[in-house]
């Protein structure tokens, strides 16, 4: 199974959360959009179990995604682990309840190629987040945490790609769903993310830090002019890899689902 190979791969190169030296967290470097920074990655991270409970449920006949819905997981709840802890050490937290909030798992995709399309967009904008932010952050262990989570979640785009590749050469009446994925999410100039996008309005978080906090700190602190737009044209030239199509505008996108409903 694919994802043996990836467990491997984890066993012997993952970081772990003792490897990080909490207590060299340098006070005086701490800004307060830091500490909003790490609330959001606490929020964001947290609907990993959602993610999980979906994941499972949706593909019951699938065991080798299964399995890798299981290793991302733990990955998945060790940045969540890792921003807390980062807050801990700074005199901040974020109540348990505003995390709870976050168990209720996500309804399925209208496919399976669906959800795994969904997941790999989430991984590319995350990536590119976490690696940006941590190029603009001088406390030195946040900037680790930010980094660290980075590779991962570079690491997991790519097995949701493998999977995405997989399930399509198996049912190819499935593309058009993925396209429609594909042009929900990029054909704006916002950042989105299936976070924000189905669980911005829970009233828990209404007067706290979510996973948008941070894409609104990336865009008006960090992000260079162009920037998303460099993000969306990336993401659609890895999904003219998956489906072999030219993607390569919201245009072009626009017309292979219209051929791929036809």
């Amino acid at each position: 199974m694919h994802t043996y190979e990836v467990f491997r791969q984890f066993e012997r190169n993952h970081w772990q959360l003792g490897d990080i030296d909490f207590g060299a967290v340098r006070l005086d470097l701490v800004r307060p959009e830091y500490v909003s920074m790490a609330k959001s990655g606490v929020i964001g991270e947290s609907n990993v179990i959602a993610a999980v409970h979906g994941f499972l449920n949706e593909f019951v006949d699938d065991y080798d995604f299964s399995t890798f819905a299981v290793v991302w997981g733990y990955q998945e709840v060790q940045h969540h682990y890792a921003f807390k802890s980062w807050l801990n050490a700074v005199g901040h937290d974020v109540a348990d309840g505003r995390v709870e909030a976050m168990r209720e798992p996500y309804a399925p995709g209208t496919t399976p190629s669906a959800t795994l399309a969904t997941n790999v967009i989430s991984e590319l904008t995350v990536n590119h987040l976490y690696r940006r932010l941590a190029s603009a952050v001088t406390e030195p262990v946040l900037r680790q945490i930010l980094t660290s989570a980075s590779v991962d979640e570079a690491g997991h785009a790519r097995e949701f790609i493998h999977f995405v590749k997989d399930r399509l050469a198996r049912r190819p009446d499935e593309v058009a769903s993925v396209l429609e994925t594909l042009y929900v999410y990029t054909s704006d100039a916002r950042i989105r993310h299936p976070v924000s996008v189905f669980k911005s309005n829970l009233t828990e978080l209404a007067d706290h830090e979510t996973i948008d906090t941070a894409f609104e700190l990336f865009l008006e602190r960090v992000a260079a002019d162009g920037e998303l737009t460099e993000l969306h044209d990336k993401i659609r030239r890895v999904f003219g890899g998956i489906t072999d199509l030219d993607l390569s505008t919201n245009g072009r996108v626009r017309r292979a689902l219209a051929e791929a409903i036809s």
